[in-house]
């Protein structure tokens, strides 16, 4: 029986301003990684800044007004070149993106040696950042029944929380964690082709910045 292949509906959501950062032996996200949504409770909520209207500094033309305030959130996405591992940063958060290739082997949620190793490097990230919030997210491609890359994603997100944890120690007993499985919702590639597929096979771990 052939394979199902939904094509996703969910909107693009547009950041006010997009930094990429680009260093030596990294490559950065193409237009057609760019998210086509943001799960609940993982995007920016900065209050906008306060703007003295009436400021002469300003030299408005007679009759303008100024428009709201808005925050622009500068974001760097980073991208090692096999593609496995993103890094976003943004004013407030970063997150780490892990293909699921990398943590798992196919159709498992039991962690893999490599997987661990990654694991450390973020918990690593989450002490050096003073994090006292995460959250663990898994998501899967558009292929097979909804409901299996419900429990998948789920499961693989427990097991990431559960490394994140043992590698933490004490610490880990202070932070709060948000764990989640969002089946196919969220991609942030095209399931149209196999490479997009891929990168939507993935678990997110995202804190906020430290002060």
């Amino acid at each position: 029986m052939p394979r199902r292949h939904r094509t996703a509906t969910t909107a693009t959501v547009l950041t006010a301003a997009t930094a990429l950062l680009l260093t030596t032996g990294v490559v950065v996200a193409h237009a057609d990684d760019e998210p086509t949504g943001a799960p609940p409770g993982s995007t920016s909520s900065s209050p906008p800044p306060s703007v003295d209207a009436n400021n002469p500094g300003l030299k408005l033309a007679d009759g303008a007004t100024l428009a709201p305030a808005k925050v622009l959130d500068i974001k760097s996405v980073v991208e090692d070149l096999s593609g496995e591992e993103r890094r976003t940063d943004t004013n407030e958060d970063v997150t780490f993106a892990l293909q699921a290739e990398v943590l798992f082997p196919k159709d498992s949620a039991k962690l893999n040696p490599d997987g661990s190793s990654r694991i450390q490097a973020i918990a690593d990230e989450i002490e050096n950042q003073k994090a006292s919030s995460v959250r663990v997210f898994g998501f899967t491609d558009d292929l097979g029944s909804y409901a299996h890359g419900l429990k998948l994603s789920k499961n693989r997100a427990e097991a990431v929380h559960d490394a994140l944890t043992a590698a933490l120690g004490a610490q880990g007993a202070d932070i709060t964690f948000q764990v989640r499985g969002y089946s196919e919702d969220y991609p942030i590639a095209d399931n149209g082709s196999e490479q997009g597929r891929k990168k939507n096979r993935r678990v997110e771990v995202s804190l906020p910045k430290g002060d």
